[in-house]
């Protein structure tokens, strides 16, 4: 009887045994496998979360690269890498950008894309990150019709000699184009200047103007609405209708200006392409955004013309921008801190 309880617990302790080693190799090939999915799991993790930070990094520099107007920089330090050297003109600027430090306080400055559009971008830019509102003008009229009204109602057929900047195109498909540019100004102007973020504002800035051709549409109909406020000086000087502000008779009194055609084929036509607007020019922008535009001028540091504003004579409701420019070429844009 001993023998055989024996027999039975021996067989039973190694059925258990041998049921363990199954079981426990089971359990070692589970945890293994295991092991190996989560570290699998890990590296994936990994390699996603580098290949999305590569990625991002990418999206970010291809925005800056588009950017026109790029992120803010601390102003002196801009100085000192622009303005190297014991030259007379790089010690003049350096001294101007500290003034501007140590006086205006401005501590930083966005540099702008230098081309042909730089002080329109310039002045168009702060306008729209501000969030300020269309001119009171442009709230009482459709701006979407003045090319219509311009060559129909005014008979002003040269406009189909009209240059759209770097694209130096005439013809019968200017009003049309022109009435594309129209519409882009009034659609971005009054989307960016309804949202109340200052965050969402900058952001929606940011990807206007990193997309050329929209931006040049911007350009193009602020510079149509320029050639249309001279038409209609131009039309009440030579009717006597009513007085016109001082700066349309600045603009007339130059021999490449003297009608609004001359202003258009001497000037407006070349702006983006060729040229900037020039200071009469600069006047007129302010007239008709109504804004206040101060233009710190570092090349004419230590003189009377160091700080400009245009126009010289604005309304006190008009709301201010700010302009930096060494060479009143190439403008950048300014940043307060106190």
């Amino acid at each position: 009887g001993r023998h055989e309880v024996w027999s039975w617990k021996t067989a039973s302790k190694e059925s258990l045994c041998l049921m363990w080693q199954k079981v426990k190799v089971q359990l070692m090939l589970s945890m293994s496998f295991l092991t190996a999915v989560f570290w699998y799991c890990r590296r994936l993790y990994s390699f996603l979360a580098q290949l999305l930070k590569r990625w991002s990094n990418y999206l970010q520099r291809q925005l800056i690269r588009n950017l026109s107007v790029l992120p803010e920089v601390d102003l002196l330090g801009y100085s000192a890498r622009e303005w190297k050297g014991e030259t007379k003109q790089a010690k003049q600027m350096r001294e101007a950008y500290e003034e501007l430090f140590r006086s205006c306080h401005i501590k930083y400055l966005r540099q702008v894309r230098r081309d042909n559009y730089s002080v329109v971008r310039a002045v168009l830019f702060q306008i729209f990150s501000q969030g300020i509102p269309f001119p009171s003008w442009m709230k009482e009229r459709d701006i979407l019709k003045l090319p219509e009204k311009l060559l129909y109602s005014q008979g002003c057929n040269w406009i189909q000699q009209y240059s759209f900047g770097p694209e130096r195109y005439t013809g019968p498909n200017a009003f049309g184009k022109l009435r594309k540019c129209m519409e882009a100004l009034k659609t971005n102007w009054a989307e960016i200047s309804a949202t109340r973020d200052h965050e969402e504002r900058g952001s929606m800035c940011n990807t206007l103007f990193s997309d050329e051709s929209k931006e040049y549409k911007l350009y193009e109909a602020i510079k149509f609405i320029m050639l249309y406020e001279v038409v209609e000086a131009y039309e009440q000087i030579k009717s006597r209708d009513q007085p016109v502000h001082n700066l349309f008779s600045l603009l007339f009194a130059r021999d490449s200006s003297s009608d609004p055609l001359s202003f258009m084929m001497n000037h407006l036509n070349s702006i983006g392409d060729s040229i900037c607007l020039d200071q009469v020019e600069l006047f007129l922008l302010g007239y008709l955004l109504e804004v206040k535009i101060r233009v710190y001028r570092l090349h004419r540091f230590a003189t009377e013309e160091f700080q400009v504003n245009y126009p010289d004579e604005y309304r006190r409701e008009w709301n201010e921008i700010s302009l930096l420019t060494e060479d009143d070429r190439y403008y950048h844009i300014p940043l307060f801190r106190t």
